[in-house]
């Protein structure tokens, strides 16, 4: 007896199918939490929770009239930029000292990447207590430079230590990729310009880092979400936003104002305009900065 096999070959259904498990995740972990948010927004509560009033967008007009949400706009701007150039940066360094390495490469590589392991919240503990005043090593060299440092009352200091920690967090993310950029590099490429006389600084900046343009467009994106999203643990666990809210990014903010002070409507409307800020910030990149890109 003759079985007949059933195939979706040239079916209309298929597609859908396939398309069906991730438009499923979508919906429920982003449209709808992005929906109830939209809707958040637009309701203030009283202290109690008692009764809920539908305001409009009068939860983003006080937003902008104050001072302190303004302040933490330009935290913001100065966290994400000094997050991303110093852990592309060092990442890049490593990248290119690592793939000159022939015997110990895959040592050094496995010891780097490792750091990518540890969760945001106990790489700030590491680096909290090697930047306290009290008992870290990095404050007693500084001492004796000259430099008094204290983050729990220096603005400066503070966000200092929560960029290096976030960067520390995400080296090793940016360094498999442009290790990995780095190998898929044609070398006649670069022997051909040493054999010219190119330095080697001169065969970096001209052949080597266009080429690991695609790379380096992908990991700004990435960073920058990163750091203006998945930082929180490591601003929660060393300066808690101080001091003075010095280190107040808007994604803490988002959770102080909601969770601690119980303003559900502003937390929202603060959530969504942070939501506002990282796709227009990806479109950009995609729309201007990929045109410098060279694949």
């Amino acid at each position: 007896m003759q079985t007949k096999r059933m195939t979706f070959t040239g079916s209309r259904v298929l597609p859908y199918l396939l398309l069906a498990p991730q438009v499923i995740i979508t919906l429920i972990f982003f449209v709808w939490p992005a929906s109830q948010a939209l809707w958040q927004s637009m309701l203030r509560q009283d202290p109690f929770g008692l009764r809920t009033t539908f305001v409009w967008f009068r939860n983003f007009e006080r937003l902008f009239d104050d001072s302190h949400y303004l302040v933490s706009l330009k935290t913001t701007a100065i966290f994400a930029l000094g997050t991303t150039v110093l852990s592309m940066s060092l990442a890049l360094l490593f990248a290119t000292q690592v793939n000159r390495m022939i015997r110990s490469r895959d040592a050094y590589t496995t010891f780097l990447v490792w750091p990518y392991a540890v969760a945001p919240a106990i790489a700030g503990v590491l680096w909290w207590f090697i930047f306290n005043p009290s008992v870290g090593i990095l404050p007693y060299m500084l001492e004796g430079l000259g430099y008094d440092w204290n983050h729990r009352l220096n603005g400066t200091d503070a966000m200092i230590l929560v960029m290096v920690a976030a960067a520390w967090k995400q080296i090793s993310y940016n360094f498999l990729f442009f290790l990995a950029g780095l190998q898929s590099i044609p070398q006649s490429l670069i022997e051909a310009a040493a054999i010219d006389g190119a330095s080697r600084s001169k065969r970096f900046w001209t052949i080597v880092f266009p080429l690991l343009s695609p790379t380096t467009f992908f990991l700004l994106v990435v960073n920058v979400v990163y750091a203006m999203f998945d930082t929180f643990g490591v601003i929660h666990a060393t300066t808690e936003g101080g001091p003075a809210q010095a280190t107040t990014i808007l994604v803490y903010k988002v959770f102080r104002d909601g969770f601690v002070g119980n303003n559900l409507g502003s937390s929202a409307a603060q959530s969504v305009i942070l939501m506002a800020i990282v796709i227009v910030l990806t479109v950009v990149q995609f729309r201007w900065i990929e045109r410098r890109v060279n694949y």
